[in-house]
């Protein structure tokens, strides 16, 4: 009865933590997604905000490290090494505290990261110059976001009214990103004057582009994105809390089948 108690959660500790290194993978790619990431808002956040950057460092480092956690509760779990499966154990602690600690500071800085948002995007719109090959990745992201969401401007098209280009040209020309026809020669960057009745009377009003600001929609990308990093995190949660079950049932398995193998006197 004891054996085979012992081989059954032998083995489930085995598919858990085989799991949990898949999970870490899932960890590890993304947080390499957003440190590659060119062409969604990812990249402009990460190109602005140092923050972002050290989060995704700090995901690369725990999906590495839940790999390895899963490794070696595989390995202590196969070749019944008690060991082993304490460290295991031990370090599966530490990154479910760890893990628990971040998710509540995240939770608290939520307010600040709203407004970090709106403070990078605003610095964007107002320096923004199609011809600044320093900044291109960045304006290029976000005149990427301002055509998939369908949106202009921050707040709404008004923001690009502060653009520093724009105003010396006396609002004759547009975002061409913001434009909201179909035509297929209106580019996706940099200033365009398609659809304005002429450069010389051209005013804001003028601007075919759209009004609604992309805030709630890049909010609404952002809470999606945010709701699949918690959905993996809880995953790798309850695969970590059912690992440190496991690995204590099977030490306690272990040493009870090695004190029955000791002679009686």
């Amino acid at each position: 009865m004891g054996s085979g108690c012992l081989k059954v959660t032998k083995y489930f500790l085995f598919l858990f933590n085989l799991l949990f290194l898949i999970l870490g993978a899932v960890i590890l790619g993304f947080g390499i997604w957003i440190l590659a990431d060119k062409t969604s808002f990812i990249a402009v956040l990460q190109t602005s905000s140092p923050s972002l950057k050290t989060g995704a460092y700090i995901l690369i480092a725990v999906g590495a490290v839940t790999m390895l956690m899963g490794f070696l509760g595989c390995l202590g779990a196969v070749n019944e090494i008690r060991c082993l499966l304490g460290l295991y154990f031990t370090c599966l602690l530490v990154i479910l505290i760890t893990q628990v600690a971040a998710g509540l500071i995240i939770y608290f800085q939520q307010e600040m990261l709203k407004e970090e948002l709106s403070r990078i995007v605003d610095k964007l719109i107002q320096t923004y110059d199609p011809l600044n090959e320093e900044e291109k990745n960045l304006q290029d992201a976000w005149d990427y976001v301002q055509r998939q969401i369908a949106c202009c401007g921050w707040e709404g098209a008004e923001d690009w009214k502060n653009n520093a280009i724009l105003i010396n040209k006396s609002l004759t020309e547009y975002p061409c990103s913001c434009y909201n026809g179909s035509e297929d020669y209106v580019t996706d960057i940099g200033f365009c004057t398609e659809g304005l009745p002429s450069n010389s009377t051209a005013t804001f009003a003028d601007w075919p582009v759209h009004q609604q600001g992309c805030m709630n929609g890049v909010q609404k990308w952002l809470k999606d994105n945010l709701g699949i990093i918690l959905g993996v995190c809880t995953g790798v949660a309850v695969v970590e809390l059912l690992g440190m079950i496991l690995s204590i049932a099977l030490c306690k398995n272990i040493h009870s089948e090695d004190y029955t193998k000791v002679p009686k006197s």
